[in-house]
């Protein structure tokens, strides 16, 4: 097994040779999987969504499922369903997509919300309930769920409470010309995802996470962090809805991942502001009035950092 510091360094590597350009997206969805997470990324499409869920999967030797969601989609074609077997004389169950290490759940909000719920649940409890016989899904699980942010006809816009379940929401956009003339000659003759090799495994990604888990976060760190979000629902003239406790976790959680990627066994007051517009961003609800004047997440985050003084 390799230094275990090394590892996430190893993974972000790997995948930027695939990804060109997006170190920032690939370093937070790997703080994602490590923090035992899911993120949800929206954009438009051909960004290379689906490409960087494919890297990670190859670059930990782990499964890989994409689902398209689409409007007859049906809980079962998520979690599996029981099938009957005339030779054995019983019934047997065959998985569905999401008992894999990494899901890709592409489009999410063009199913109806009793899929949606279907996968979101599974996000939570880490394993499905199927004819009464509660199912273990595999470790590391890790949903990478994306929405257009444009195009809105036809679709199930995701209930806040459903939102809050995602750890981080990321944005790959768009490359700079010399960024996209580099994927077009990485392209030239095949796909680099042709060629990727895994650098580390499924069973050192687990115990990279334990690792996590002891990183040493100050009291005074956690007060800052419960600051930030109580500042965010102390703004009324803002924010319709603040964020919630789940968000203090998630900042924290991902916070103790970054320091454990800065070979740091303890979490400075930087870790969290990096990390904060990531983790609230789809948390935060803005007045009608607040989007009218052109405010955004961004905009509240960056006022609430400035307001709440972090500890020396």
């Amino acid at each position: 097994m390799p230094d275990i510091h090394e590892i996430p360094q190893k993974l972000i590597d790997n995948i930027s040779k695939v990804i060109v350009g997006k170190r920032e997206v690939i370093e937070l969805a790997v703080v994602g999987l490590l923090s035992n997470g899911h993120v949800i990324l929206e954009d438009v499409p051909g960004l290379g969504k689906t490409m960087l869920s494919r890297s990670l999967a190859k670059s930990i030797e782990g499964n890989f499922k994409r689902i398209q969601f689409t409007p007859d989609l049906l809980p079962s074609d998520i979690t599996g369903v029981p099938i009957y077997n005339q030779k054995k004389g019983e019934f047997e169950f065959k998985p569905g997509p999401i008992f894999a290490n990494i899901v890709l759940a592409d489009e999410i909000n063009r199913t109806t919300p009793r899929t949606q719920s279907a996968l979101l649940e599974a996000m939570q409890e880490f394993n499905v309930t199927i004819d009464g016989v509660l199912r273990e899904l595999p470790r590391p699980f890790f949903v990478i769920a994306t929405q257009n942010p444009i195009e809105f006809h036809g679709t199930y816009p995701l209930p806040e409470s459903q939102v809050d379940r995602f750890l981080m929401q990321l944005n790959v956009g768009y490359p700079s010309n010399q960024e996209e003339v580099e994927v077009l000659n990485r392209n030239l003759k095949e796909s680099p995802i042709e060629k990727l090799q895994s650098v580390v495994t499924i069973e050192d990604i687990v115990e990279v996470q334990k690792a996590i888990r002891l990183v040493h976060i100050e009291p005074a760190i956690e007060q800052y962090i419960v600051q930030i979000i109580s500042g965010t629902r102390n703004l009324p003239g803002d924010i319709k809805l603040g964020a919630s406790p789940r968000a203090s976790l998630a900042l924290m959680h991902t916070s103790m991942t970054l320091a454990f990627l800065d070979k740091r066994d303890y979490v400075i007051p930087d870790d969290v502001k990096r990390l904060a517009f990531p983790v609230l961003r789809h948390r935060l609800i803005l007045q009608p009035r607040s989007i009218v004047r052109g405010l955004g997440s961004k905009d509240i985050v960056n006022h609430v950092l400035k307001k709440v003084p972090a500890p020396v």
